[in-house]
């Protein structure tokens, strides 16, 4: 999961705000360490998704590269969205953290990244463009790198996905598979390509963090839509995902207790009783568009 901390994103842990110390500087290092470890580990994740066998032939490897190249690729733009606009608003944050994670199926080599917010954001303008910058910048890139995806993907008989892992098709992914691959023939279906795959969990990761609760993007910006009414909007969203769980996925009740052990408070901004100007509504409403276009009630099944 991308996050986009406070600290007190991505990420939904409240908490008070750190002073940045004077002599505190970037740590480069573990960054660039952070981000190798992460390619190295979406590269065995994506070869072995490919059915490599990576320890009788490790040049097999190599098979996992376009899955990496392209998740990372979404997951840089995201997180340099968020960076650039704090930047912009003279916002001090650190830099962006990837987490490498488990390689090996059904996992996908990373937790995604962490950014952390290290002075307060004092202004809805800035809460909206913070916000909104990453998941935006990130679904822009994830719909051409889906698209290249779909491009070459393989249509197959269902017959042969038996007994494997489905995903779930948000609104945006169908009409890019119509529009790119045309109307499938009875009884089949697209065995993604690892780049389509890569695609489709950008857009995944891009509902996640526009989640309209807590401290995740999408809840950045119903703060500054709803203001002190945010916390309400939260705990109703709590609702919504154990409904889910109940009828759809059940790993909606595993993000319906994470956001609620972590917390549905926000910082207050400065101006949190002043308008939004005509620019962040139109922010707002792209993001909520983006939102219903990637969402999907059912992620997961076994076909």
């Amino acid at each position: 999961m991308d996050e986009f901390r406070e600290e007190g994103l991505e990420g939904p842990f409240p908490g008070p705000y750190e002073t940045e110390p004077a002599q505190e500087r970037p740590r480069y290092l573990l960054a660039a360490a952070l981000f190798i470890a992460t390619a190295v580990t979406t590269v065995i994740a994506g070869a072995l998704y490919q059915g490599a066998d990576i320890i009788h032939h490790p040049a097999r490897l190599t098979w996992g590269i376009p899955f990496s190249a392209s998740l990372l690729l979404i997951l840089v733009t995201h997180e340099l969205g968020h960076y650039i606009a704090s930047r912009r608003h003279g916002v001090k944050t650190t830099l962006p953290m990837f987490i490498p994670g488990p390689p090996i199926p059904p996992m996908i080599g990373t937790f995604g990244a962490v950014i952390r917010i290290k002075s307060p954001i004092t202004t809805k303008k800035a809460l909206v463009d913070i916000g909104a910058a990453g998941p935006l910048s990130g679904f822009a890139v994830a719909l051409f790198v889906t698209a290249w995806g779909l491009k070459i993907s393989t249509i197959v008989p269902k017959a042969l996905m038996g007994g494997s892992l489905g995903l779930g098709t948000s609104i945006v992914f169908r009409l890019l598979s119509y529009a790119i691959v045309g109307p499938l023939p009875e009884g089949a279906d697209i065995m993604l390509h690892p780049v389509a795959f890569s695609g489709w969990l950008g857009m995944f990761v891009t509902a996640m963090n526009l989640l309209p609760m807590g401290q995740l993007d999408g809840g950045h910006i119903i703060y500054a839509i709803l203001g002190r009414r945010h916390r309400a909007f939260s705990f109703a969203m709590v609702g919504a995902l154990i409904i889910l769980g109940m009828t759809s996925w059940p790993g909606w009740f595993i993000w319906a207790v994470l956001i609620s052990v972590i917390g549905m408070w926000h910082p207050p901004v400065e101006d949190q009783h002043a308008p939004l100007d005509a620019a962040r509504k139109l922010v707002c409403l792209a993001a909520i568009i983006v939102f219903i276009l990637t969402f999907m009630p059912t992620p997961f099944y076994i076909i």
